[in-house]
């Protein structure tokens, strides 16, 4: 114990298993605090492989995330890396687009390429975990050459995503609750190269091209081209099985995108790899005792709809980061005060990912939906202290997810009254006001390399 500050002396090691992104940045936590820290990771170092296999995806990231960048000083190095967003760009079967703003002027949304490490933090790559035991801390790995390795660890975190092998040995533990959802659609991703050296559309918005039962979003990236993804149930594919349904497919409710990715290159990349799946995780406690605890996706993936991914697990690491603070990084009042915390928000997020995608893929296109939405902004500009939309509190404070969920629930009653009073005739001058005030929104977003 140290006498001057009352903590535990820093020569505890702390074990990150996986080496993604919230495994990145917890090292950079532990590592700030002192605490010896050996990343494992099953992969290979992509930074030296020759041929780095994985898909290529867009990740955003919020103010969440971007408070526990600035928390280990990485956000500055982060943030000069994005495209600007301003809103989304709605696409209609016909081809009319029509912009719908997000938040305020200077809210802004970023993707990290890549996490730091500081120097007292090892990364071991290609190390397999093959067991561990939480009583005594003692993990063992197997190498590229299958040898194996042992390290014993006074904290073990868990970071090792959606099918975590840190999380099985919590499913043989009495009172462990565990869900595994996946939903029944499934997503493809397709390319829009530029056109003469440009984006092929206007690379300041999340493109979106609503369905009903299905949906594609096209986002920028840094070379110039559009990821384009495609979200839909998993028999819709399978009913496509050439390359002239292909055409035909998105002739019926694509047609604007055809000219822009062309029409060989969606003969072709639409048979390149079959539609991946999504699921949803949902797990309590996230901690065994004082040794392991469980971040990420490891603890709470959720599906890709409302861009929280990957902000709920860095704020994993800055809210881990203040309970270690509160309680003098003493790991057996830590851990259960962390679960204690951080299990609600991270179910509530779950559930508000799942409703953002029935959202983007039908409300969008509704008239009812986009009226309530210029009432949120009317009742915003006039209370902004009172009435904060429900993206607003997720993606731009850090309101405690289920805090959000439980005042939009409040907020949606006082919309419905709003409505009521001041029904929808065309000549509610604060709509003129706030319409104008948010033409200047901005977001930003960033292309990422991700190994999946």
């Amino acid at each position: 114990m140290d006498k001057s500050t009352g903590r535990p002396t820093k020569k505890k090691v702390v074990a990150v298993v996986g080496g993604g992104l919230v495994g990145a940045l917890n090292a950079c936590f532990f590592a700030k605090r002192g605490f010896n820290v050996e990343v494992f990771e099953s992969r290979e170092d992509i930074r030296q492989a020759k041929v780095v296999k994985g898909r290529s995806i867009n990740l955003a990231l919020s103010h969440r995330g971007r408070q526990a960048l600035k928390h280990v000083g990485l956000e500055e190095k982060i943030v000069s890396q994005g495209i600007p967003m301003h809103a989304r760009m709605i696409h209609s079967p016909s081809g009319k687009q029509s912009p719908i703003p997000y938040g305020k002027k200077g809210q802004v949304i970023f993707a990290p390429s890549e996490a730091e490490t500081y120097p007292n933090t090892k990364l071991n790559f290609e190390h397999k975990l093959h067991d561990w035991t939480a009583e005594t801390g003692l993990m063992t790995f197997v190498r590229s050459d299958g040898s194996k390795e042992q390290i014993k660890a006074d904290l073990i975190v868990g970071c090792d995503g959606a099918f975590s092998a840190i999380r099985k040995q919590f499913l043989r533990r009495s009172r462990f609750n565990y869900s595994q959802t996946y939903i029944p659609h499934g997503y493809m991703e397709l390319t829009m190269p530029p056109i003469n050296g440009q984006f092929a559309m206007k690379p300041n918005y999340l493109h979106i091209w609503p369905r009903n039962t299905f949906m594609m979003i096209a986002l920028p990236n840094l070379d110039k081209t559009f990821t384009c993804t495609l979200f839909m149930p998993f028999e819709e594919f399978e009913k496509i099985t050439t390359g002239d349904e292909v055409i035909e497919f998105f002739q019926k409710y694509f047609p604007d995108t055809i000219p822009l990715i062309g029409s060989d290159a969606l003969r072709r990349d639409y048979f390149r790899l079959p539609a991946q799946a999504m699921v949803s995780v949902k797990c309590s406690p996230y901690h065994i005792n004082d040794k392991c605890v469980l971040m990420g996706d490891a603890a709470h993936a959720v599906v890709p709809f409302y861009g929280q991914g990957m902000n709920a697990g860095f704020e994993d690491c800055i809210v881990f980061d203040e309970i270690m603070e509160q309680f003098n990084e003493d790991f057996s009042s830590v851990l259960p005060e962390y679960t204690r915390v951080r299990v609600p928000d991270d179910h509530a997020i779950a559930d508000l990912a799942m409703y953002n995608y029935i959202e983007m893929r039908a409300h969008v296109n509704s008239k009812w939906f986009l009226f309530r939405k210029h009432v949120d902004n009317i009742l915003h500009f006039i209370m902004p202290r009172t009435i904060i939309p429900l993206y607003t509190m997720v993606t731009f404070t850090r309101t405690r997810y289920h805090e959000a969920v439980e005042r939009w629930h409040w907020q949606d009653k006082v919309r419905h009254l709003s409505i009521f009073l001041f029904p929808a005739g065309g000549h509610f001058t604060p709509l003129n006001i706030s319409h104008s005030l948010l033409q200047n929104d901005i977001f930003l977003i960033f292309h990422t390399w991700l190994q999946l």
